[in-house]
């Protein structure tokens, strides 16, 4: 049974989205600090993955002036019940906070792969880097703005691609269960965004988000 959290048609101004558990009972949230990640990764090879791209961003960072303490990630290749919202020290070279993180419906297939795209009511999910721009308030509260920087993400301001949160999202990890899909906003759950507002507001640079897969 798919449970359905219905919102009205998505419009620039309030970020409106649709998401869906597709596990067949509706995910408790818990509403507890997200734990330190370094003992939860979810397989031996994902943080060599994840340390790996922070290696290879580096060089973009510095130079197109973007914030060089710290960038989001996102790996797609981890199943939605797991962490895989990244926020990655690159002065420390570790992961310093990680959490749950939704992917588009439109990205979901008849296997444990996902399918990505940048078209403009696919309600998938578009890989590629993101500047984060400005806080708002939409219908979920707190919310900031997305760019895509990339070919494969150009279109994510126009589709209301933001990132926000929702109770839908668990704080602690669920797998093997998956977590409730969006329209292809990367939506964390409501006590983690706060945590990645503290390390936006303090950059003295724009904070790159790239989601990878």
């Amino acid at each position: 049974m798919r449970i359905l959290l219905v919102g009205l048609t998505a419009i620039a101004a309030v970020g409106i989205f649709v998401y869906a558990s597709k596990s067949k009972t509706a995910v408790k949230v818990k509403q507890e600090i997200v734990k330190p990640f370094i003992k939860e990764i979810p397989t031996p090879n994902s943080f060599v993955k994840v340390k790996k791209h922070a290696a290879s961003i580096k060089p973009y960072l510095k130079e197109n002036n973007y914030c060089e303490e710290y960038c989001f990630l996102i790996d797609m290749k981890i199943a939605s019940g797991k962490k895989r919202f990244f926020v990655y020290d690159l002065a420390k070279d570790t992961i310093a906070d990680a959490g749950l993180v939704t992917h588009g419906g439109g990205s979901e297939t008849n296997s444990d792969s996902l399918k990505f795209n940048n078209i403009s009511g696919g309600n998938a999910t578009s890989i590629g880097k993101y500047k984060i721009g400005v806080e708002y308030s939409g219908t979920f509260g707190m919310a900031f703005k997305l760019h895509g920087l990339d070919a494969s993400n150009s279109r994510a301001f126009e589709r209301f691609v933001v990132l926000h949160s929702h109770s839908c999202v668990p704080t602690d990890d669920v797998d093997p269960s998956p977590i409730c899909t969006s329209l292809g906003c990367p939506t964390v759950n409501p006590s983690f965004l706060p945590t990645l507002k503290k390390y936006i507001d303090k950059a003295d640079k724009p904070v790159i988000l790239w989601i990878f897969y």
